[in-house]
């Protein structure tokens, strides 16, 4: 069995997706995080492990002590890239910019407030209860800094499957990014001081500014040349992938471990960098692709690191009562200087993008979860020689707890605190449609379930079984009176969701060009920001984009300019034309939308004046939109031509794919053969989108026409 022992962390690792798997399963229809029963499994076999009870299996037990004995750079280098980049690039970057402020301020200054505070405490501590003497303030402030990053990864995943303001979630999420970097940044100013790589004669402050400045720069520089490459190489998902994922790494490592930057800022600035540039440059299929990859390569991350941590901690730290009686007093502490942190700053983030509310603030204090990441950084201390041992064993206990006790009390009364806050309450008008809608399924059912009764060939079934089977009642419980405006603004984001859906459809179809996919889902990010309550007729952003075209038509007639003008005017009109047609097609869907509302039922009669006051602001964009595309067409005709002639063509090219796409559905091509019909569909779809209507892009193409003729 010698020869097989190389093999035992590779089956602890598909034990532990394994374990990952079933407890997915189990935990579908429980209220406990499935991140904290991960740390939970960790913990127990580590304990379990701890007693001996593996004496019997020792290929087992020597590779639990693998775990429990892991290089701390492991966790760091080869887990910590994967789930950085995926929580940047899932952000909904208008969202983060919104909220990018108010995360800023709490993991900036918030994160160096807590780490003070909890060094006076720790220093404090030195002066009153024995066997604390040797804390000095470098040990104190760097216990501060790596304690007070949160991870509050399980907090997220409840926002979500509550489905509480996608606002509020992304700050918790983008505080968790950013404080992650600047905790590290902040640790190693002072673990630094007892390891060569950490020698520095700039000040602090300005070592500070100087990782993640140069942190951000190196990520968006690094996004910029992937994204410049993979849109370049016409190359299957695979590949484009493979391109991404190696150069999330090369980030992390030459950020961190050879440039003495800031790792996770690094990472940050790279994923929302591929996520706003890049995601509209590729092709459908490989975001769909991408999208898919990262989810389970996160899921994998998020499994294993949970239960090694559980492990490491059952195993490596030894109890003591004396240092419990401490621990206790160090999570009181931490969340209550986390809660006068937020205080502190509520008074400018309750002004800031989309502010922040009383409950809000108390779910931010309560949620500041630690993870994984402060207990990297505490191995770290451990097998630092130069700290004194009392130091390093009790960072490491004080981690553990820490962790410990926030993910098994706060992570799981957090639904609890959600509902008693009223942050779960779903607003009376979208209970109203709910009902409705549950109304007409039922109808539905039932008439179904009448008309299967009539059917000869099904004479001799168990009707009464069947009928279980008829979909459910309408939960009326808590049914409320809704108010005109609320229904209304939740009519309006029912047709704002029916266009971000629909945009991406004609999007993936041809149908529009990039740029005007993107205007088109910014101009609904701002209509989202209010809820529902501006009319649909306010799309300041398209309009105004439109209308430059005035200025355009005065420069044209400017002498000198007008045969430079031409290029540039016939890339920008067609823009125009793609984003007009777009806007358009998206209203037209909102008119069959309102029909197929009234049709349904699922609108009363009573609210037909609403449907009457959509449909007046529908109708109000088609005409304001038309008579911009008619004065593109009077204005710049040659333009306007060629943006004809490019829809045409992109439409042949949108009719081919699907086409390709029937006959792989009924089986005359295979999933191959599909794929290579498609690239080459691709790279004339390619020669089509490849234009960019910048001043200097048009001058630069005009001058080399002007040198060939």
């Amino acid at each position: 069995m010698e020869e097989f022992s190389f093999l035992m962390p590779l089956l602890l690792a598909i034990g532990g997706l394994l374990v990952g798997a079933l407890l997915k399963s189990l935990l579908r229809h429980s209220r406990v995080p499935y991140t904290v029963a991960l740390f939970a499994v960790g913990l127990l076999v580590g304990l379990a492990d701890r007693n001996g009870l593996f004496h019997a299996i020792p290929r087992l037990e020597e590779a639990l002590v693998g775990v429990a004995n892991i290089n701390p750079d492991f966790i760091l280098y080869i887990f910590l890239p994967v789930l950085i980049f995926d929580a940047a690039y899932e952000l909904n970057l208008h969202i983060f910019k919104k909220t990018l402020a108010n995360a800023a301020l709490l993991a900036v200054p918030g994160l160096i407030i807590c780490m003070v505070l909890t060094a006076l405490l720790l220093v404090g501590i030195r002066y009153v209860v024995p066997g604390y003497e040797q804390w000095t303030w470098a040990f104190a402030l760097m216990f501060g800094a790596l304690i007070s990053a949160t991870d509050p990864v399980a907090v997220v995943a409840l926002l979500h499957e509550l489905k509480t303001s996608k606002r509020f979630s992304t700050l918790v999420d983008a505080e968790s990014l950013l404080n992650d970097g600047t905790g590290i940044v902040c640790f190693m100013l002072f673990f630094g001081v007892y390891t060569a790589a950490g020698q520095s004669e700039l000040s602090p402050v300005m070592q500070f500014i100087q990782v993640v400045a140069g942190g951000v720069l190196l990520g968006y520089m690094a996004a910029r040349l992937v994204i410049w490459f993979i849109t370049r190489v016409n190359s299957e998902e695979l590949v484009q992938n493979s391109v991404i994922i190696l150069a999330a790494y090369l980030v992390f490592i030459l950020s961190q471990y050879y440039l003495g930057l800031s790792g996770v800022i690094a990472l940050v600035a790279f994923g929302l960098t591929v996520t706003y540039i890049g995601k509209p440059r590729l092709k459908p299929r490989v975001n769909e692709f991408m999208e898919t990859f990262w989810e389970l390569l996160t899921y994998m991350a998020n499994t294993l690191v949970f239960i090694i941590v559980g492990v490491v901690i059952a195993v490596k730290v030894d109890f003591s009562w004396s240092h419990f009686a401490i621990l206790l007093l160090l999570y009181v502490a931490l969340n209550l200087f986390r809660f006068v942190m937020i205080m502190l700053l509520y008074p400018l983030m309750k002004r800031l993008g989309y502010g922040l509310n009383r409950r809000e603030s108390f779910i931010l204090t309560w949620g500041g979860l630690r993870g994984a990441l402060g207990l990297t950084l505490a191995l770290m201390v451990s097998y630092t020689p130069a700290i004194p041992e009392s130091i390093r064993s009790q960072v490491l206990f004080f981690t553990a707890g820490i962790v410990t006790l926030t993910l098994c009390v706060n992570a799981t009364t957090t639904r609890w605190l959600l509902g008693k806050l009223g942050l779960t309450h779903v607003p009376s008008a979208r209970i109203l449609m709910e009902r409705l809608v549950q109304e007409r399924i039922r109808e539905s059912s039932e008439k179904y379930f009448d008309r299967l009764q009539g059917r000869e060939p099904l004479a001799g079934a168990n009707w009464k079984k069947v009928a279980r089977y008829i979909a459910p009642q309408p939960d009326t419980t808590r049914l409320e009176k809704a108010r005109t405006q609320d229904v209304l603004a939740e009519l309006r984001l029912r047709l704002l969701d029916r266009e971000k859906a629909f945009s991406r459809e004609i999007y993936e179809e041809g149908i529009i060009s990039q740029t005007a996919f993107r205007r088109l889902m910014n101009s609904l990010d701002e209509l989202y920001d209010h809820d529902g309550s501006y009319p649909l007729d306010v799309r300041h952003s398209i309009f105004n984009f439109c209308s430059r075209t005035r200025a355009l038509y005065r420069v044209q007639k400017l002498p000198y300019f007008s045969r430079w003008a031409g290029f540039y005017f016939r890339e920008r009109i067609m823009v125009i034309y793609d984003l007009g047609r777009g806007f358009i097609i998206l209203q037209r869907e909102d008119l069959k939308l309102l029909d197929e509302l009234v049709s349904s039922g699922v609108v009363q009669l009573g609210q037909a004046a609403l449907l009457q006051t959509l449909r007046r602001e529908i109708e109000h964009n088609i005409e304001s939109m038309n008579r911009v595309i008619s004065r593109l067409s009077a204005d710049f005709p040659k333009a306007y031509n060629h943006a004809l002639t490019q829809k045409a063509i992109r439409m042949m090219l949108s009719n081919e794919r699907r086409v390709i796409r029937q006959m792989q559905t009924d089986g005359v091509l295979s999933d191959k053969d599909a794929a290579q019909y498609y690239a080459r569909v691709d790279e004339r779809s390619d020669e089509v989108n490849s234009f960019t209507h910048t001043i200097p892009a048009s001058i630069l193409r005009w001058l080399f026409h002007r040198q060939k003729s």
